[in-house]
């Protein structure tokens, strides 16, 4: 789970609430970044209090901030966020990513640019909470417009407004097929 260590609207909190009491209900384990604040808490409070399993991953230096959720299942303790990442990335099935700001972004186009390269080959979803990445999604459709973005990689990053939507997307994907020709990798 990628999303924001802000609170952002209100809203926002009680989407991320209900996302972790979703996945908890349905059995999935919660993988994020390891924080109590902003949509990050709000996520892990949801799924503990439905009962779910949730892993935290988080860099020393945002434990030293004080930021750490201490009431999870497990957290691990890394050297920086480069470790993070790539630990999440290997503890998670799938990545879904909520409203955040910078860091959620990047944390997102992070492991989409990994599946282009065929690295991983785990769904990724944006969950589209009021339409907040409306204007993201257009800016990748430019992407794929001006050829800097190959259809097939669009195709890639799912995109829903409900959870369950949005989960059944996962159990149907499938990573296109890689071959490297002189433009780069095609399906």
């Amino acid at each position: 789970m990628f999303c924001g260590s802000s609170s952002g609207r209100e809203r926002h909190l009680d989407v991320a609430s209900a996302v972790g009491r979703g996945l908890a209900e349905r059995g999935i384990e919660l993988v994020y970044g390891g924080g109590r604040v902003g949509m990050m808490g709000a996520v892990a409070d949801g799924a503990l209090a439905a009962g779910g399993t949730v892993i935290g991953v988080i860099p020393q230096s945002l434990v030293d901030w004080e930021v750490a959720h201490r009431g999870l299942s497990e957290l691990h303790v890394v050297a920086d966020m480069h470790e993070r990442k790539a630990l999440m990335a290997r503890l998670a099935d799938a990545f879904v990513t909520l409203p955040g700001g910078a860091g959620t972004l990047e944390e997102m186009f992070e492991v989409w640019t990994w599946a282009q390269l065929g690295l991983h080959s785990k769904p990724l979803g944006l969950l589209d909470v009021d339409g907040y990445f409306g204007h993201l999604l257009k800016m990748v459709d430019h992407m794929v417009e001006e050829g800097f973005l190959k259809p097939a990689y669009r195709d890639m990053l799912l995109v829903e407004d409900e959870l369950d939507r949005l989960l059944d997307a996962f159990r149907g994907y499938r990573p296109p097929a890689y071959k490297w020709v002189e433009e780069g990798p095609l399906r």
